[in-house]
């Protein structure tokens, strides 16, 4: 076997790879002979078919199967020999041109791993996030939790945020009616953001008895690509408005949320409790961040496309599945590479530096963390034991701890390096709630 690499781009390489053709026939002449002992023709016992009759019906299949494994094995010896690791698949082209009765000939096309380097985070400044949670954090979470449970009831006001609006509904584009753009006594939510932004600012103040056409201009990246960068026209006729009416923080209150002797008290314990678990969560999850950005900005290196594409193409699917499962309907076209392309590129170029910083400082997991992970993980259920098999069982499904565990140890590293500023945050941002 003789390669030769050539170097296309900084992350790009081709090798063409020859291999004898004495040792492709070999191997050819060797498999029709296991083959001719268990295959069955018409005419012949088991065991008893002439190879050059095995070779007239199955020479190409055989042949074909070969050459694929040559392919494979030549490859890999070739990128060992020459210390090569290749990011993504490589593309294979075999170029009837270039072969002849003494070698077979194939041409790998692939990208190779970048070198990474990240700069000292010693000199760096990272902010530390905190969050006060005290009675007005308590008061705020339980207001939250009224709305959650609030009743609504026909109002003669007109309709704001908050509010449900009870509609029907006829949307064309150009003069057209299309899919999923009409509906009759459907209720709507205001203020939730799950609307389309011109439509739902158009039913913000109508009130019972209004009807109204507008117009509503559907953003680029919606999903429906019928859709998606269109203006639609709108035909509303409402039916009414029903107000938020919230329930009182009482015995009544207490026991809908699963404490039966009506202790308000104890309530707010619980709530207090679990808000702090919560927050620390929350700040943890926006700590990771902080650190993932300066790690972004300490390293520069180009990231394999393939990478990209591979993990682009996981984003889509996930999207996909996840709209799914909100009832919506998906067509089984691909969704744009584009769309994925920003995120794709930043959560493959994270994964390389975290990888790298790793190994290079000796942080990958050790078996009591991946243990201590599984324990947390159990403790909230019913039957622990069966979490635990859970994970233990499915390679997988450890190898996504062992990655959690990972990126938390790279955190500590780096917050253990860099210079850290505590900074105050708001209960309410941190916790995605309006004041």
């Amino acid at each position: 076997m003789d390669a030769t690499l050539e170097t296309v781009s900084n992350l790009e390489r081709k090798m063409s790879i020859s291999v004898p053709m004495a040792e492709i026939n070999s191997e050819v002449v060797s498999r029709l002979g296991k083959l001719s002992k268990t295959v069955k023709v018409a005419g012949f016992r088991p065991g008893k078919v002439p190879v050059k009759i095995v070779e007239q019906q199955h020479g190409g299949q055989v042949r074909s199967e070969v050459m694929s494994d040559a392919i494979g094995k030549n490859l890999g010896e070739a990128l060992e020999q020459k210390d090569l690791r290749i990011a993504g698949l490589p593309k294979i082209d075999v170029k009837a041109k270039e072969q002849s009765d003494d070698h077979f000939v194939f041409i790998a096309s692939f990208e190779v791993y970048p070198q990474i380097e990240v700069k000292d985070v010693a000199g760096c400044s990272i902010d530390k996030p905190t969050v006060k949670v005290g009675d007005a954090q308590i008061e705020s979470t339980l207001a939250t939790m009224q709305k959650q449970r609030a009743t609504f009831e026909v109002t003669e006001k007109i309709a704001e945020a908050g509010d449900q609006i009870k509609i029907d509904f006829k949307g064309s584009v150009d003069g057209e009616l299309f899919e999923g753009g009409s509906g009759d006594g459907v209720v709507m939510s205001l203020g939730e953001g799950k609307l389309v932004a011109d439509f739902e600012n158009s039913l913000t103040g109508m009130k019972a008895t209004d009807q109204k056409t507008f117009d509503v201009n559907f953003p680029d990246d919606y999903p429906s690509k019928d859709l998606a960068g269109k203006k639609a026209q709108f035909d509303v006729k409402v039916h009414e408005v029903l107000a938020p009416v919230l329930p009182q923080i009482d015995a009544e209150f207490a026991k809908q949320l699963g404490f039966e002797d009506g202790d308000v008290d104890r309530l707010r314990v619980e709530v207090k409790k679990n808000v702090e678990v919560e927050v620390a969560k929350r700040l943890e999850s926006r700590q990771k961040d902080l650190v993932m950005k300066t790690l972004l900005d300490q390293a520069e290196f180009d990231v394999p496309q393939a990478l990209i594409e591979e993990e682009g193409q996981r984003l889509a699917e996930q999207m996909k599945e996840n709209m799914k499962s909100r009832g919506m309907k998906i067509d089984d076209a691909p969704l744009p590479k584009e769309v994925f392309a920003e995120e794709a590129t930043r959560r493959v170029k994270l994964g390389l530096i975290i990888a790298h910083i790793a190994e290079k400082h000796e942080l990958q997991p050790k078996p009591d963390q991946l243990k201590e992970v599984v324990e947390e993980m159990a403790t909230g259920y019913e039957k622990p034991q069966e979490v635990r098999d859970w994970y233990y069982k499915n390679p997988q499904r450890l190898r996504e701890i062992e990655s959690y565990v990972v990126e938390k140890n790279v955190v500590a590293w780096v917050l253990g390096a860099a210079q850290i500023n505590d900074t105050e945050i708001a209960f309410e941002e941190l916790m995605g709630v309006e004041k």
